[in-house]
């Protein structure tokens, strides 16, 4: 299955010269733990970066940093990790692993933001393919009982 089909479309998306407290608000109101940084090239939102909840707990209140002297480049992570939304599920996963984080930027042929997908979505949708595989053995119990009876 490709990682476009069930990634998160709606993504909540920053500048790179907006405020730390803008982005903060913007978490806050939509209920997500980061948000993607993007650059508009020819019409489309391209990401060029990543800033989580945890970069500015890290980065900014535990240093005290006071909030109106940094901007979102300031603390965002520029490298990004991206997968195309034709890749496989299996295979942006192992990037995700490899690269040692927790969310994954889609995109399409031309770089342009198409979604997000997180360890949490992963697990879910992985967690419901072993709960139908579970399934199986059940189902075969009581196949078995009313063919062999």
């Amino acid at each position: 299955m490709p990682v476009g089909e069930i990634c998160t479309r709606e993504v909540v998306i920053v500048k790179r010269k907006d405020s730390i407290l803008e982005a903060a608000s913007l978490m806050r109101r939509f209920h997500v733990g980061d948000v993607v940084v993007v650059e508009d090239k020819g019409g489309q939102a391209v990401p060029v970066g990543i800033l989580t909840d945890r970069d500015i707990v890290v980065e900014i209140v535990a240093k005290s940093v006071p909030l109106d002297s940094v901007f979102v480049e300031d603390i965002m992570s520029s490298d990004l990790q991206v997968v195309q939304e034709e890749r496989g599920i299996w295979d942006s996963l192992q990037c995700m692993r490899a690269k040692g984080v927790r969310r994954i930027v889609v995109v399409n042929v031309t770089g342009g933001l198409v979604g997000i997908v997180s360890a949490d979505d992963l697990l879910e949708l992985l967690a419901g393919e072993l709960v139908d595989l579970a399934k199986i053995m059940a189902r075969e119990q009581e196949r078995e009982k009313v063919t062999r009876e």
